[in-house]
């Protein structure tokens, strides 16, 4: 079945090379008690793991403390083992956040890749076991083929959220509006590819993600800076529409979680500006000034949030 991508970028005529895929699966940080989403989940996996010509063994990243926050659970250990272990590969790891799991994933599955091999990861906190969850995992798969169909670098799936819904909210009011305070042309550019500047939905092609990999690595908002690193290097760039699948309880965000997205993304774009721009003789005073606007961002964005949220 023929893909189509909105707003790809650079796309060629030329023959595109083929590669396998590389399912990287984030196993959720804390355990729900209902396993229907992640049985959904797993039910995906397998198809995938079925088919050894298209894909790698799938990939499960499954943080330690998770796994010692259950033991001794029947329940998780008979999952554990008849389910994920069936259908996967477990690549246990001490992680600090969720961003070093992927980069945990990401790294172990590159090192068994090869040129033009894609990398695919499929975060497992969200409500796969509804309705929608399940008509999402029917095309997920669709995500990393667009790469290989229509030859691109980076793929970011977009979830379905209307203007209200938190997400949208932070990335209107924060996400953007930061980046484009430190990175106006490329976040004009990034605006043209993505709404979802922070999603947990991407695949990679593999010289992308070598550059990546060879990157400082950031603890959040990960995907904001491969973004922009796409950009800087002028990459090929594309979009998935996901669909309507949500993390958050009920669809919403509270408050407090919401502010701190806000302001770890400024903390993250600060970085990488300054280590794009400290050779500059008068890096610190530009700094200062764009510093300055972004503070009045953030400010707004948290009056935006404080009237929506709660």
């Amino acid at each position: 079945m023929k893909k189509t991508s909105k707003n790809a970028r650079g796309t060629k005529s030329k023959p595109v090379a083929t590669g396998q895929i590389h399912p990287i699966i984030i196993y959720p940080f804390k355990q729900p008690s209902d396993y229907a989403d992640l049985e959904a989940l797993y039910g995906l996996v397998a198809r995938l793991a079925a088919e050894p010509e298209n894909y790698a063994r799938p990939l499960t990243v499954m943080d330690r403390k998770t796994f010692y926050a259950m033991e001794g659970n029947q329940a998780f250990l008979d999952f554990r083992k008849n389910t994920i272990a069936r259908h996967s590969e477990i690549f246990d790891a001490w992680c600090v956040d969720t961003c070093q799991m992927w980069y945990e994933g990401l790294g172990a599955a590159f090192e068994r890749g090869i040129e033009n091999d894609i990398y695919w990861l499929i975060p497992g906190d969200f409500n796969y076991g509804t309705t929608s969850g399940h008509e999402v995992l029917g095309g997920l798969h669709d995500l990393p083929e667009i790469i290989l169909e229509l030859d691109q670098d980076f793929c970011v799936g977009e979830i379905a959220a209307g203007h209200n819904n938190s997400k949208s909210l932070i990335d209107t009011y924060g996400t953007f509006a930061l980046l484009y305070t430190w990175f106006p042309a490329e976040a004009q550019e990034i605006r043209q590819f993505t709404e979802r500047p922070r999603s947990e939905f991407f695949a990679m092609r593999h010289g992308f993600l070598r550059e990546a990999l060879m990157q400082r690595w950031y603890p959040y908002e990960q995907t904001v800076v491969m973004l922009l690193q796409a950009v800087f290097s002028k990459k090929r760039i594309s979009r998935f529409l996901v669909g309507n699948i949500s993390d958050l309880p009920e669809g919403r965000e509270s408050l407090a979680p919401a502010l701190q997205q806000v302001e770890r993304t400024e903390r993250v774009l600060k970085s990488v500006w300054r280590e794009r721009n400290q050779f500059r003789g008068d890096w610190i005073e530009q700094y200062r000034q764009i510093e300055a606007r972004s503070e009045q961002v953030r400010r707004a964005a948290f009056t935006i949030l404080q009237n929506h949220l709660t």
